[in-house]
């Protein structure tokens, strides 16, 4: 397979430097980088969502960040529309892609192929919700096994989330969540990914998520949260679930002093990365794990010309 058909993917928790390694990785081989992760398309929350600079952004071709308002939904399934799109583009400049970010189903869905479960009425998945909110998870779940034997053992009982997701989509559908998935079909072959996973020591990590909580608030994090607040973003919007947010409107409403901010988003942050990292180690076992200290020795040892993986261990 010849390189111009490869995709490479580099995931990490926040705070790895994917976007620094995926910056001089371009540079090396001639790519261009395609965001992938979920807030980061956002484009009034540039410093809390450590969006690549200005000056990275025009030495190599970034695409996808900063570009969806934050009081419109985007979705996982808007994302990998606009990023096989990116993706055909790049490669017919002949360019490689270079996928980064830290959401992991972006990543799942562009491997594995989005799931295309039809849209399920609103009206409906607000009638489940209240179902589920007036039974109670226990008695809920057990109505989901009745609705759909396939559920069993799939997931948490205690998972609301997926639950609701698995009864709406029975209900709505008459198929079976797990018979959806079982259809999907991947766009790529497996070969077309170099999947890269920076893998930090967590006593590391923390230290530079400390780092950077602090680099925010020198940037100008504070003025951020203002001006995000006038926009009046609806409550629901995940937006709002960008970290930093909240914390950075109590020291606005005088809740709270800056260093108590700083801890906060530090403690979050630290929180957030744990996930991701336990999200990795179940669904991301076939990417190759780097160890940080070598991403300069793995830039130097990437061949243009083959792009194996042998060359990055």
């Amino acid at each position: 397979m010849d390189k111009m058909s490869k995709i490479i993917l580099i995931a990490g928790p926040t705070s790895s430097g994917k976007s620094r390694f995926a910056v001089q990785l371009a540079k090396k081989i001639n790519g261009e980088i395609i965001n992938a992760d979920s807030m980061q398309v956002y484009k009034q929350l540039k410093i809390l969502t450590a969006r690549p600079s200005k000056i990275n952004q025009k030495n190599i071709k970034h695409h996808l960040y900063g570009f969806v308002h934050a009081n419109k939904i985007f979705s996982t399934g808007q994302w990998i529309k606009l990023a096989l799109k990116k993706i055909k583009e790049v490669q017919k400049r002949k360019k490689i892609p270079i996928l980064v970010g830290g959401t992991g189903l972006y990543f799942i869905s562009l491997i594995d192929g989005l799931v295309a479960i039809p849209n399920i009425p609103l009206q409906i998945r607000n009638k489940i919700r209240l179902i589920q909110k007036k039974d109670g998870q226990r008695k809920f779940y057990d109505k989901l096994l009745k609705l759909d034997p396939k559920s069993k053992n799939k997931f948490d009982p205690n998972d609301i989330q997926r639950s609701i997701r698995a009864f709406e989509i029975k209900k709505y559908t008459k198929i079976s969540m797990y018979d959806w998935f079982n259809k999907t079909k991947p766009k790529f072959n497996e070969k077309n990914f170099i999947k890269i996973y920076i893998n930090y020591p967590r006593e590391v990590l923390i230290s530079r998520i400390n780092l950077r909580v602090d680099q925010m608030i020198k940037d100008g994090a504070i003025k951020e949260v203002k001006r995000f607040q006038k926009l009046k973003i609806r409550p629901e919007r995940s937006a709002n679930k960008v970290i930093g947010i909240t914390e950075i409107k109590m020291f606005l409403q005088n809740k709270l002093d800056l260093e108590k901010v700083k801890e906060m988003i530090s403690i979050r942050t630290r929180q957030y990365a744990k996930r991701q990292t336990t999200w990795s180690r179940g669904k991301m076992e076939s990417w190759t794990k780097i160890d940080p200290k070598n991403l300069n020795e793995v830039i130097k040892k990437i061949n243009k010309s083959t792009l194996k993986l042998d060359q990055l261990i």
